[in-house]
């Protein structure tokens, strides 16, 4: 099974269900909703929409990251050092807390985790990764991990800690492959051209190429793929890999 869909709702959230059976929510990323307002998303979407969840950057990025900003969260100056980096800080096992919860209330099965290239592979950087992962109560929830900067250098090192702890190990299939052994595959497609390129527009001939990849990943032994643009164009690219694939008779979301 391959399943398509955005990270966000392009043109909104009520065409976005007619049109598509999964997004990557990013609102939590910034700052997360009210309890009460994943309610609202939950039972205005169709009973078979999927939600993934895209982990509160209070867990990933430190307060000195730009997308704190953006948020417009003021955190006291004395605990600014206590979140992101995945810190072993009851600040960031309280951030995940709340990113479960809303999680469960849009009955999510997967929430990404996804970390800045300033998060190192290095000592710290993989003794915070498996205290973290390690620690957290999932409640049945699948984790997708993204990480960037020199983790993309390491393979071996990212494949031991997602195998290790369970892990679903995200990449943009154009860029990397997944390392994991998890049964699920989680693709984040960023564009071409250079290795976060939002502005670029799937062709044809790259989707014809993605669908070869996901081809791979399923023969070899992954059950699900989940595809997820990222791009300005998100929306149409979306749009246009499902008609490559409903082309090619494969099953799809």
């Amino acid at each position: 099974m391959i399943r398509v869909g955005c990270c966000g709702f392009p043109g909104g959230k009520s065409k976005f269900f007619q049109e598509f059976r999964l997004a990557e929510v990013q609102e939590t990323f910034y700052k997360l909703p009210k309890v009460e307002t994943a309610i609202r998303w939950r039972e205005s979407a169709p009973s078979d929409f999927e939600f993934a969840v895209k982990a509160w950057q209070a867990i990933t990025h430190p307060t000195t990251s730009p997308t704190w900003r953006k948020a417009g969260i003021q955190v006291p100056s004395e605990k600014a050092g206590l979140y992101g980096f995945l810190k072993p800080t009851d600040e960031v096992f309280e951030a995940w807390q709340k990113t479960r919860e809303i999680a469960e209330v849009l009955r999510a099965k997967i929430v990404l985790v996804q970390c800045p290239a300033s998060f190192k592979c290095d000592q710290e950087g993989i003794k915070n990764a498996r205290e973290f992962f390690g620690s957290i109560d999932r409640r049945g929830l699948e984790i997708a991990w993204e990480p960037r900067g020199n983790w993309l250098e390491k393979p071996e090192e990212v494949r031991r800690i997602c195998d290790d702890l369970n892990l679903i190990h995200a990449v943009d299939i154009f860029w990397d492959e997944p390392v994991s052994a998890h049964p699920i595959a989680y693709i984040r497609l960023h564009g071409l051209g250079k290795r976060y390129n939002y502005r670029y527009e799937y062709t044809q001939e790259d989707l014809q190429q993605l669908l070869q990849r996901a081809k791979k990943l399923i023969e070899a032994g992954k059950r699900e793929v989940y595809v997820l643009f990222n791009n300005v164009r998100m929306k149409d690219s979306a749009k246009l890999f499902v008609e490559v694939l409903a082309g090619a008779g494969v099953d799809f979301a």
